[in-house]
C-alpha cells in the first residue's frame, strides 16, 4: 500500500487531502469530525477582526443535470469571536496531534496587527499559517484579501512582516483574479513564504432572477460580486498551478492545490502538476466529510497500479509536459476515425463540425434505417477533436495519429526557416 504522507514546507500530514479554509472549517466540531473521517489536514476558516455577515450567501450554477457545478459565495471571514476560535483550535490540536492544522489569517495591513494575530494563532497550536490574500469580495473593499494579493509589492511586504515573528511555516494563498499569477507567486517567494496555495475564488455573478431582476444570492433585492469555486474552476486552477510549478523563480516552492477537487482523480492531476497537498471545499459542502474515504482508497490504489511507493514519486511528473505553444510539434498529425459499428446515427458530429469547426465530416440521411450516416473527409480533417468531444457514444470517434514522414518542427523552427511542414488541408486552396 502506497505511502500517502506529505510534508508541505515543513507542515506534515498523514495524507494530502486537506479541507480548505471555508465554511467546513468554521468550528472545532466540524474539523474534528473531518479528521475522524480521514482528512489529513484542515485550514481553519479565516481569523481576523470581527465581521458581520449578510443573510443569504451562496448561489450556484447547475449544468447538464449536475447541481452546483459552480458555487458562488459572498460570505466573509469568520464571524465568531476570536477567543472562541483560538480555544477550539487548541482543543483540536490537542486531540489530533498527527493531522495538519493550519490557521488562515487576514487582518488590516499593519505590521503590529499581523504580528499579534500570528502570535495568537501559533500560541493556540497552529502547525502553520495561511495568509489569505485571495478573498475577492467584501474584505477586499476594506483593503484586505485580494486587494493585497493583486499587488505583488503588498504581498511581499506583508509576508515579510509575518516571517519576522512566525515560528511555523507560512503559506501564501493566491488570488486568481490577476492577469498572471506568477508575479504574485514570485513576490511571495521574495517575502520568504514557505509555500503557496491556489486558487482562491474567482470574481463572479452567477445568475439573475428573470422575474425580479435581482442577482443571486439576493440580499433584499440586491447582490454583490462573489467568489466562484467548484468543479467549473478546476481547469483554471490546474493551469495556474502548472504556471508556478514550471516558473524558474518559483519552481522550488511547495504548492497546495485548490480548485474544483471532488475526487482522487482530480487530486492526482494537481499532484502531477506539482502540488504537494490539495484542499477541498465545494465537494464537502455538497456531499459531506466522508467523500475523503473514496479519495484515500482511489489515490492509494492508483499509486499501487503505477508501481509508485510514495506521492513524491508522482509529484510533478506532468510539469515538463506543459509547454509554451511555440514549442509544440507542428508536424504531429491526428485525424478523426469513426467506429461505424458503434455509431447511433445522431449526426451531432456532423452538425458540430460543419457549423462550429472545419467542415470535415460528411453526412447523408438514410431514410431506410432512420438515421444519419456520417464519415470523415480525411483530406479536410485538422484533428481538432471536436467531433469526439460531442459524440454521445464513448469510443465511437477516436483520434488516430498519422505518420507523415516529416520530422518535428516547432513554430520557432518554422520561423527560423528550419524543417519542413507536413501537408495541411489549407494547402489545397492555394
Amino acid at each position: 500500500m502506497a505511502d500517502l504522507r506529505v510534508n508541505l514546507g515543513g507542515i506534515k500530514a498523514p495524507n494530502p487531502f486537506w479541507l480548505a479554509s471555508a465554511p467546513p472549517t468554521n468550528t472545532g466540531d466540524q474539523v474534528m469530525r473531518a479528521f475522524d473521517a480521514g482528512w489529513g489536514g484542515a485550514v481553519w476558516k479565516t481569523l481576523g477582526e470581527p465581521v458581520v455577515n449578510v443573510w443569504s450567501r451562496y448561489s450556484s450554477v447547475d449544468y447538464g443535470g449536475q447541481r452546483m457545478m459552480g458555487l458562488n459565495n459572498i460570505e466573509l471571514i469568520t464571524d465568531r469571536p476570536l477567543a472562541v476560535n483560538l480555544r477550539e483550535i487548541a482543543e483540536v490540536k490537542k486531540r489530533y496531534p498527527k493531522q495538519a492544522l493550519v490557521v488562515s489569517l487576514m487582518v488590516e495591513s499593519k505590521r503590529e496587527a499581523w504580528h499579534t494575530i500570528v502570535k495568537q494563532a501559533e500560541d493556540a497550536g497552529a502547525d502553520g499559517l495561511e495568509l489569505n490574500f485571495g478573498c475577492p469580495h467584501g474584505m477586499s473593499e476594506r483593503g484586505m484579501g485580494s486587494a493585497v494579493g493583486q499587488v505583488p509589492d503588498y504581498t511581499c511586504q506583508i509576508t515579510e512582516w509575518v516571517k519576522e515573528v512566525a515560528r511555523t511555516p507560512v503559506i501564501v494563498k493566491l488570488t486568481p483574479n490577476v492577469t498572471d499569477v506568477r508575479y504574485v507567486a514570485r513576490a511571495a517567494v521574495r517575502g520568504g513564504a514557505d509555500a503557496v496555495s491556489l486558487i482562491n475564488t474567482i470574481n463572479s455573478v452567477t445568475s439573475i432572477d428573470l422575474d425580479t431582476f435581482a442577482p443571486r444570492p439576493t440580499v433584499a433585492g440586491l447582490s454583490s460580486h462573489g467568489g466562484y469555486c467548484g468543479p467549473a474552476v478546476k481547469p483554471i486552477a490546474l493551469n495556474m498551478v502548472a504556471e508556478i510549478a514550471r516558473d524558474a523563480e518559483c519552481d522550488t516552492i511547495p504548492i497546495s492545490g485548490i480548485g474544483g477537487i471532488s475526487t482522487w482523480r482530480d487530486a492526482a492531476e494537481f499532484i502531477l502538476l506539482g502540488a504537494t497537498s490539495v484542499q477541498v471545499c465545494t465537494a464537502v459542502m455538497h456531499y459531506g466529510f466522508r467523500i475523503v474515504e473514496d479519495m484515500l482508497d482511489g489515490l492509494s490504489n492508483y499509486l499501487d497500479e503505477k508501481g509508485l511507493a510514495t506521492l513524491d514519486e508522482l509529484r510533478g511528473r506532468s510539469v515538463q509536459r506543459v509547454r509554451d505553444w511555440k514549442e509544440l510539434d507542428l508536424n504531429y498529425v491526428v485525424r478523426a476515425e469513426i467506429a461505424q459499428e458503434k455509431c447511433i446515427g445522431c449526426g451531432l458530429c456532423y452538425t458540430a463540425c460543419n457549423d462550429g469547426a472545419h467542415q470535415a465530416i460528411g453526412a447523408r440521411r438514410d431514410e431506410r434505417r432512420g438515421r444519419t450516416e456520417v464519415w470523415v473527409k480525411e483530406d479536410d480533417c485538422v484533428g481538432c477533436n471536436l467531433c469526439s468531444l460531442v459524440c454521445p457514444v464513448m469510443g465511437c470517434i477516436t483520434m488516430r495519429a498519422i505518420e507523415t514522414g516529416h520530422g518535428k518542427v516547432t513554430w520557432e523552427d518554422h520561423q527560423g526557416g528550419r524543417g519542413k511542414l507536413a501537408p495541411r488541408p489549407q494547402d489545397r486552396h492555394h
